[in-house]
């Protein structure tokens, strides 16, 4: 039951934005066993004076193109999993809609399973 918010600059066009969502959703199936139909993800855009990034921190030669995504997810994954979906992303944006695997900053934030209301005010995974 992953969330996700991705935060990119402003001027990409729909298609680019969809084809986030759906790599990002396959990734998240294929190495993270998600659910058919778990999609639960927001994109916000922001003008150029609201996005600062680290242009070369850790060596790495960022651009304007940068995509940060956070994950919340449940604490259940192991490291494989993680660095399985890490890669997969990175694969699949670059392929569609063709992001640099420079430009994607992922972040997973995870959390027990009794910190989850996805409706009702029910705690569904207690």
């Amino acid at each position: 039951m992953p969330l996700v918010h991705i935060s990119l600059r402003s001027g990409k066009p729909e298609t680019y934005r969809q084809a986030i969502f759906d790599g990002l959703y396959r990734a998240m199936r294929e190495t993270f066993n998600v659910p058919e139909d778990d999609q639960f993800m927001t994109i916000t855009q922001h003008d150029g004076a609201d996005f600062r990034y680290g242009a070369s921190y850790l060596g790495i030669a960022r651009s304007d193109d940068l995509v940060l995504i956070q994950i919340s997810a449940m604490n259940t994954r192991t490291v494989e999993q993680k660095k399985a979906l890490y890669g997969r992303i990175a694969a699949l944006l670059g392929e569609n809609p063709g992001i640099r695997p420079e430009d994607l900053f992922v972040n997973l934030i995870e959390g027990a399973r009794e910190n989850w209301s996805l409706g009702n005010g029910l705690a569904q995974y207690a």
